[in-house]
Formats: structure tokens, C-alpha cells, sequence
């Protein structure tokens, strides 16, 4: 029950950012995903069918929030919350490289695949190369200091914690 309630809590906090202080900054041409971050965050924290399952409700909410085609955040924040999840069991999840890295690939991917949607020629390209640069080149570093700020104040590892069905046999 405690993990639905995170759930719950993480998909409203993050769609409340995303279409108030974050909206704002993206008209002033600061892009931070902050669907891509928390899929990340959830997926390190709860492994790839959680983070697929998670991915999913919180693209569907996006895509609902928007008036766009249905289904473009919902595949992609799945397929990054699966993956991540996947991923996970070999990472070392509480190294701030690994934050970095795992955050830039999924802010890149999820950028390039719902901006391609908006594409109209070459130079769609051109402004999608840039706002994907932009998109990663801000969220990576601000997601991973945050969480190196949630680590800190709370004085334990935050995703070394995670039991997962697999590992309990061993």
C-alpha cells in the first residue's frame, strides 16, 4: 500500500511541475523533463515492471494533459521506465555517473521520439537537435544533483535498498 501511495503521489507532484513552474521556464526556452527524470527515479527505485507500469499511467496522464496524439508520452516514458528497470540489477544505482548517464539517455530519447511528432522539414531537424540538446544538457545535471541532495539529507543510500522478486531465492 505504501508503494501506491508513492506512486500516486510522485505521478501528481510531477505533472503539477510539469504544467506550472516547469511550463513556464520552457517558454523562456529552459527545458527540464521532468517525465523522463521521475520515470528514471521510480524505474531505479522499483525495478523494470514497476518502472514500465509507472511510465505508463504517468505518460497516459501527459498525454491526456496535452492536446496531442494519444500515446506518444505513454510508449515512450514505458519503454524508458522498463528499460531503466532492466538495467538496474547491474548498475551501481546510488553513483551520481550513473544518475547522470541513466537521466541524458532518457530525457534524449523521450525528447527525440515526442518531437518528432511536431517535425515539418529540415529544419524541424535542426530544432530538434537543439531542444533535445537543451532538454538533456539541463535536466541530466539538475536531476542528478537533486538527487545527490536527497541522499545527503537523508543520510542513506537511496536506491540501495531495492529487494527484487529474483534475488529473493538467492
Amino acid at each position: 500500500m505504501r508503494s501506491l501511495g508513492g506512486l500516486i503521489l510522485l505521478l501528481m507532484v510531477t505533472l503539477l511541475l510539469r504544467s506550472t513552474a516547469l511550463s513556464s521556464l520552457a517558454a523562456r526556452g529552459v527545458v527540464l523533463d521532468v517525465l523522463a527524470f521521475a520515470t528514471v527515479v521510480w524505474a531505479l527505485r522499483n525495478g523494470e515492471t514497476s518502472g514500465a507500469t509507472f511510465g505508463f499511467l504517468l505518460g497516459l496522464a501527459a498525454d491526456l494533459d496535452a492536446a496531442h496524439w494519444l500515446g506518444r508520452h505513454t510508449l515512450a516514458l514505458a519503454l524508458i521506465g522498463y528499460g531503466v528497470g532492466r538495467l538496474n540489477q547491474t548498475l551501481m544505482r546510488d553513483r551520481a555517473a550513473t544518475h547522470l548517464i541513466l537521466i541524458v539517455a532518457a530525457t534524449v530519447l523521450h525528447q527525440v521520439w515526442t518531437l518528432s511528432f511536431e517535425l515539418g522539414g529540415l529544419s524541424g531537424w535542426l530544432f530538434l537537435l537543439g531542444r533535445v540538446g537543451l532538454a538533456a544538457a539541463c535536466t541530466g545535471p539538475l536531476g542528478t544533483v537533486l538527487l545527490a541532495l536527497v541522499r545527503r539529507v537523508s543520510g542513506k543510500p537511496i536506491f540501495g535498498d531495492v529487494s527484487f522478486a529474483s534475488d529473493s531465492g538467492k
